[in-house]
């Protein structure tokens, strides 16, 4: 690697180290900070909102941050009120606690698990005992030969000293919540004023991608917030509710900490249930309305995750589950409990700095939800894996949406594209490249089903638009999208091969399934058919088209020989060249002017035109007889002349 390269990757990985160090350092002051910014985020549309409706700034801000945190100072109270009932009652419910701790005890044998582990705990308890009770003794005795007695004389506190005891530890969190207040109160009110100052501090070079980043940010990052809340509230009054109705104690309790707690990735909801869960199994002598408890949370969560979270979000939040698991563990180590709630808002911010700023576009990468490999990409790499089973996989998924030849064309082909460049360029060895190319093969026969079903509808739809019901305009708004025009290939016959390697043979099965499909009798053949010891062997009586498809770029000379020896032989057909690209790629080269210097029939990029052109009702190209000339060379020492013939085409310049 460059040193230049190697220096700024270097760079990239002292400044992750620095930042983190500060993060966890500073994060007495950071934290609140955070937690303002955040705040700004999801009040900023309620505020805009205020706005729209002609209210004064100062007004809508006001009103916003006033009525948000009475919301969560109202949240608070309750929640520690009925905290302080259930620490009140929690005794009345040791008598069937005990209770079903003797019955699971007596519904063991005597050498089950439950009366093998309370053995071991008698004994655990009876050593301690005996050690506690030596060391008393000792203590005791020792005591006795001491003299003088110590003593210690305690004074009751003033009520001055009580009050401050009382205070102190409301002091930090009354500051702190004080200043998340005024820090988003200001940040509201200046919003525009800190954009800007952030645009000119950071981005003044390329304001087009700093605004754009910016307003992602804010968008993703607040209505992840917002609508995260919707989710929450719709999760737990239902909840509530139910929990109510099976006689849970301090239901309200449960249905609000479930509601702040599903904040927390994943882990929040089992948490939530935790409590709930312990009061079912001490509160009621049986085990039903444990179950029943169970399942409601069971039931709650399935409707959320698989309904209501699908329903009211109007865009993902950009991360992947596992980002969203790694995340909430490194903010819980770097903050605490706080860091665990604020993960994913706080991540989504990493997303959005890396998909807009090149320097952490890793960030993107490791975080993402997005595929970092295009189709092809993955294809390919699963194909040199010899992972046959993931990429049939991943294809069956694709050619739910697709037709066979746009998969061929925009994935299958691009992909044996990739492996021909890395061929090209010595990435791959004689056995890597013939590992490829088998599992290129097979998964063209693991297609051929799905071809078969293709080739079926096919028929279908060209029976109906012969019959007198049916609309000649009429067609499958799908394919027309991607090949409007194919021709019907029923009566005609079609071989297809490949040009000059192993892969170009597997491509020239791809196009011969996609021909197959529009009711064409095709076969495919390989490159070394096209040998001189063996080209005379080809089936090639009775064809209407012969295409010889080549990946590399470099074929050209290869392929006026290939033409004029395929003219010879089947002189009736029509001869084709598909000199493949990627859908991506323009072709710098006019296909007419290829056909007409290689003296092809036509010449084609994609599996679209090979089709078109191949299932051509056209006449083939009438070729005139080349003349010969006689070409002397120098005399040579013997003095014997040597006569060479040559063919016109020949002479002349090959690209």
């Amino acid at each position: 690697m460059p040193p230049a390269f190697m220096t700024s990757k270097l760079a990239t990985v002292v400044a992750m180290i620095a930042t983190v160090a500060i993060l966890y350092v500073a994060k007495e002051v950071l934290l609140p900070l955070a937690i303002a910014v955040l705040l700004t985020f999801a009040l900023a549309p309620i505020v805009s909102l205020l706005r729209k409706l002609k209210l004064p700034r100062m007004i809508a801000v006001l009103g916003a941050v006033a009525s948000a945190f009475v919301l969560v100072s109202l949240f608070s109270l309750i929640v520690a009120t009925q905290v302080s009932q259930v620490a009140q009652d929690i005794p009345t419910y040791q008598s069937n606690i005990l209770e079903k701790i003797r019955t699971l005890k007596e519904t063991g044998s005597e050498d089950g698990l439950i009366s093998r582990l309370g053995k071991v705990f008698e004994r655990v308890n009876t050593e301690i005992n005996k050690s506690q009770s030596s060391g008393q003794a000792d203590v005791e005795q020792t005591t006795k030969q001491q003299d003088p007695l110590l003593v210690q004389i305690f004074s009751p506190q003033r009520p001055i000293e009580t009050l401050r005891n009382i205070i102190e530890p409301l002091i930090g969190p009354l500051a702190t919540t004080g200043l998340v207040i005024i820090v988003v109160i200001f940040m509201l009110l200046e919003r525009e004023e800190l954009r800007d100052r952030f645009i000119r501090l950071v981005g003044y070079s390329d304001l087009h991608r700093t605004t754009q980043a910016l307003q992602d940010a804010g968008s993703r990052v607040g209505q992840y917030l917002l609508m995260q809340l919707v989710v929450n509230i719709v999760y737990g009054v239902p909840l509530a509710i139910g929990l109510w109705f099976l006689g849970i104690p301090n239901a309200l309790l449960w249905g609000m900490l479930a509601v702040v707690l599903r904040f927390v990735p994943f882990i929040g909801p089992v948490i939530a249930a935790v409590i709930p869960l312990f009061l079912a199994f001490a509160v009621a002598p049986g085990w039903s309305l444990l179950v029943w408890t169970g399942a409601l949370f069971i039931l709650a969560e399935l409707v959320i995750s698989n309904i209501v979270e699908p329903w009211l979000y109007g865009s993902h939040t950009g991360l992947s589950p596992l980002a969203i698991i790694v995340a909430a563990v490194f903010w819980a180590w770097l903050w605490g409990p706080v860091g665990l709630v604020l993960s994913t808002p706080l991540t989504v911010c990493l997303v959005v700095l890396g998909r807009h700023v090149p320097q952490f576009e890793f960030l993107q990468i490791l975080f993402g939800d997005e595929p970092v490999l295009d189709p092809k990409e993955r294809l390919y790499q699963r194909l040199l894996a010899d992972d046959i089973d993931e990429a049939t996989d991943n294809a069956e998924e694709m050619l739910e949406e697709k037709y066979l030849i746009e998969f061929h064309s925009t994935v299958a082909i691009p992909a044996l594209l990739l492996g021909e460049q890395d061929r090209a360029r010595g990435a791959l060895t004689a056995s890597q490249l013939a590992n490829l190319a088998e599992n290129a093969r097979t998964l063209v026969a693991n297609l051929n089903e799905i071809a078969a079903e293709e080739e079926e509808e096919e028929e279908e739809e060209h029976a109906e638009k012969e019959g007198a019901s049916a609309d000649p305009g009429e067609e499958d708004e799908d394919q027309a999208e991607f090949a409007p025009d194919l021709p019907d290939g029923a009566g005609k016959s079609v071989l297809c091969i490949g040009g000059r390697g192993d892969l170009d043979d597997v491509a020239a099965a791809m196009l011969a399934q996609v021909i197959s499909i529009e009711g064409a009798d095709c076969a495919a053949a390989s490159h070394r058919d096209l040998l001189p010891a063996r080209i005379r062997k080809l089936p090639l009586e009775a064809r209407d088209a012969v295409v010889v498809g080549f990946l590399n770029r470099d074929s050209f000379k290869h392929a006026v020989f290939v033409v004029r020896r395929l003219r010879r032989l089947a002189p009736r057909a029509r001869i084709g060249i598909a000199l493949w690209h990627d859908t991506h790629d323009k072709p710098r080269e006019n296909a007419a002017g290829l056909a007409e210097q290689l003296e092809a029939d036509f010449v084609a990029f994609n599996v679209v035109d090979c089709v078109t052109g191949a299932l051509s009702n056209e006449e083939p190209r009438q070729v005139k007889k080349r003349k010969q000339r006689n070409l002397r060379r120098p005399r040579a020492r013997q003095g014997v002349a040597a006569t060479v013939q040559l063919d016109d085409s020949l002479a002349q310049p090959v690209r």
